[in-house]
């Protein structure tokens, strides 16, 4: 038996929501954050390619603070071949991952990451 109790990195609603939808994700701590990598994302036929890996930077505070952006890796494209709008900048402090640079307002107390989530489909829907 180990004394040492496992670190808990999300809520339990956080988790039996990913679980629930059968995303396929890592759980990464870097620092003071949580990283939560959603691997194989589907993307709306706006975007080439048709899926990427999403990743959410979740603070320390979570999930009394917000998340904010999200990040893409490959990188995006809508299909005409330009980047989105505010979705051209390779973050150096996320090894290079594609920032979205899209602000929601954030409920402490009421959102996380279902919420969260739906946010980000609904950014991707606009395909812009």
């Amino acid at each position: 038996m180990n004394p040492v109790a496992e670190e808990k990195l999300l809520p339990e609603l956080d988790l039996e929501y990913l679980d629930t939808k059968g995303y396929k994700y890592d759980l990464i701590r870097v620092g003071a954050e949580v990283r939560v990598i959603i691997h194989g994302y589907d993307l709306p036929p706006a975007y080439s390619p048709n899926k990427t890996d999403l990743m959410l930077r979740l603070p320390s505070g979570y999930p009394q603070r917000n998340p904010d952006m999200f990040w893409t890796r490959p990188d995006l494209k809508l299909s005409g071949g330009a980047y989105p709008n505010r979705a051209d900048y390779h973050d150096p402090g996320a090894d290079g991952w594609q920032r979205w640079s899209r602000h929601s307002d954030w409920r402490p107390g009421i959102d996380n990451l279902r919420t969260k989530l739906a946010s980000v489909r609904r950014e991707l829907a606009r395909g812009e």
